[in-house]
């Protein structure tokens, strides 16, 4: 039981410690107790959906229902399986358009494997190497949500993984 409610008490937690304020203030701001906070953030109470998103706003955070990225495994012709998501989320800006060093398993043919992603063509580049060799968490971590929709036309992809993602 106390395994359903761990993602509750960590992020009751972790939103107040990020944003700084005492139990006391959060406690108050919430409309409940320091000693009942207490007791949310050591996992000895579990609070109410609407109780833990009070305290989530008193520390200056907000909850919310994000959907759950889910990966169907693609079989190609030659054997190949390409990993393809029921949705992509947004990368935050800062990652979305950074300068990644691809891991050798990704992208082994060249150097440097440093990549601007905030440069549309080299952005390109690694889309392509990232939705024909990369998996669930390569796709996580390097392809936008929305930045694909603009270059899905310049992508270089073979007509398979093509395919798989147009099914989408």
């Amino acid at each position: 039981m106390r395994r359903r409610h761990d993602g509750a008490r960590r992020a009751t937690r972790q939103a107040r410690r990020r944003a700084r304020p005492s139990q006391d203030e959060v406690a108050h701001r919430a409309g409940t107790s320091r000693p009942t906070l207490s007791a949310y953030e050591h996992g000895h109470r579990s609070p109410t959906l609407s109780t833990a998103a009070r305290i989530l706003a008193a520390s200056g955070h907000e909850l919310a229902a994000v959907p759950i990225v889910r990966f169907s495994e693609v079989s190609t012709r030659r054997g190949r399986t390409i990993a393809v998501p029921s949705h992509l989320p947004r990368l935050p800006p800062a990652q979305a358009l950074a300068t990644v060093q691809l891991p050798l398993r990704l992208h082994w043919s060249t150097t440097p494997r440093s990549v601007e992603l905030r440069g549309r063509t080299q952005r390109a580049r690694v889309y392509e190497i990232v939705l024909r060799e990369g998996g669930p968490t390569d796709i996580l971590t390097y392809v936008d949500g929305v930045l694909p929709t603009e270059l899905w036309p310049d992508l270089v992809l073979p007509q398979e993984v093509r395919a798989a993602w147009a099914l989408r």
